[in-house]
């Protein structure tokens, strides 16, 4: 095992090096990717059960178990044989990880919207569009910004075995080149990097705004 020193070292070189930097921030835009369309995918299937229910049988007790169900590993290599090494199988595999928990959270948020404001606005406006813009969509902020907070935090769990196995870009590839150089100072660092990426980003930026969130909307 490296000495602490050698890994700080090794970590500084990390933030001079531009092909390391761009490492970090093709990780970055793969999880970011990944958030946004997991998010929208498990929101579709959460408003279409909820508002269709003869779906919901269909997507909560059976398309969202087996999504649930179904390990990272496993999403990794049928993505490797469908897509090959790429970029596209990070983002891919991430997703399919993270649906799941947009569609858990997303039918909750559905099915704790406060029925007495939806029947109020229908007196106000016949206009179904405007009475999701102006009352059922801000009552679902915090949820929203809930799935998206654990979404992030999953995906760079999901992000690292992804690059590692399926990828050519990342921190995850970065890694992989590590371990086959025996490289344990670079494996240290990027690990350390990870987590103060992802701890910092919660505590200084999720948290607060989440705060905000429920002090304006009445959730805790």
């Amino acid at each position: 095992m490296p000495g602490p020193w050698a890994v700080v070292s090794r970590l500084g070189l990390m933030f001079t090096d531009i092909h390391e930097v761009g490492h970090m921030l093709f990780s970055f835009a793969h999880i970011i990717s990944a958030v946004i369309i997991s998010f929208f995918i498990g929101s579709f299937l959460a408003f279409f059960a909820h508002y269709l229910a003869t779906f919901d049988t269909m997507v909560h007790g059976r398309l969202s178990p087996f999504l649930n169900s179904f390990s990272g590993i496993g999403w990794t290599f049928l993505a490797i044989i469908w897509f090959g090494i790429s970029d596209v199988t990070v983002v891919f595999v991430i997703s399919m990880v993270l649906i799941p928990f947009a569609i858990i959270n997303m039918r909750e948020a559905l099915i704790n919207l406060d029925k007495e404001r939806i029947e109020m606005s229908v007196s106000f406006t016949r206009s179904g569009w405007r009475r999701f813009r102006l009352v059922i969509l801000p009552s679902l902020y915090p949820f929203i910004f809930a799935t998206i907070r654990i979404s992030f935090g999953v995906a760079w769990k999901v992000a690292l075995t992804a690059e590692l196995f399926g990828g050519n870009t990342g921190l995850g590839y970065m890694l992989n080149l590590a371990r086959q150089d025996f490289d344990m100072p670079l494996v240290l660092a990027v690990i350390l990097v990870i987590i103060a990426f992802v701890y910092s980003t919660d505590r200084w930026v999720f948290a607060p705004i989440q705060a905000h969130l429920a002090r304006h909307h009445g959730t805790g």
